[in-house]
C-alpha cells in the first residue's frame, strides 16, 4: 500500500492506514509506505507487516506474527504482547524495549520482509539497520515478549 503517484506529502509523516489496521489478523503480509493510526496489528496472531510508523497501542496483545516499524511508535507500544516479534527502527531513541540488538540479529525472513516492503511500496527511503539495504549499520531495537519465560 502506498500513496497515489504524484502525491506531494511525505508518506512517512502521514497516516495511510487508519485505526485498527490488521486488528486480529491471522495470516498474510502487508507492506505499507506511510504510517498507521492507533492500534495497528492489535491481537495479531500471524500477519507479517512492515510500516513506517504506528500510533498509540501498536502491536498490543500480539500473540504471533512479525511486525517491522521503520519509524516512530506511539505510547503503549507492544503492551500485553505475549508472542510474535516486533522490530522498531527507533531513530530518536524514545522507545523503551526489553532488548537491544545489532544488525547481525536480523534473520533472513526479516531482511526479506524489508526488501518486499521496498519493492511493493515504491519506498525510496533506505533502511539503515538492514545489511545491504541501507547506508550504515547502526543499531536498532527489537522487542520480544513471552508470557512463558
Amino acid at each position: 500500500m502506498y500513496p497515489p503517484e504524484g502525491s506531494t506529502f511525505a508518506p512517512e509523516e502521514n497516516i495511510i492506514v487508519g485505526n485498527v489496521g490488521f486488528y486480529g489478523a491471522t495470516s498474510g503480509e502487508a507492506y505499507i509506505r506511510g504510517m498507521s493510526g492507533e492500534r495497528f496489528c492489535v491481537r495479531n496472531s500471524g500477519v507479517r507487516a512492515v510500516i513506517e510508523g504506528v500510533g498509540d497501542h501498536g502491536c498490543e496483545y500480539m500473540t504471533g506474527g512479525r511486525v517491522i516499524v521503520i519509524g516512530k511508535t506511539g505510547r503503549n507500544f507492544a503492551a500485553g504482547m505475549s508472542g510474535g516479534i516486533a522490530y522498531v527502527l527507533d531513530e530518536d531513541g524514545t522507545l523503551r524495549v526489553t532488548a537491544i540488538w545489532k544488525p547481525s540479529a536480523w534473520s533472513g525472513s526479516t531482511k526479506e520482509m524489508c526488501e518486499k516492503w521496498r519493492n511493493c511500496s515504491n519506498a525510496m527511503r533506505s533502511i539503515p539497520v538492514v545489511p545491504g539495504l541501507g547506508r550504515s549499520s547502526r543499531s536498532g531495537k527489537r522487542t520480544r515478549r513471552s508470557s512463558s519465560k
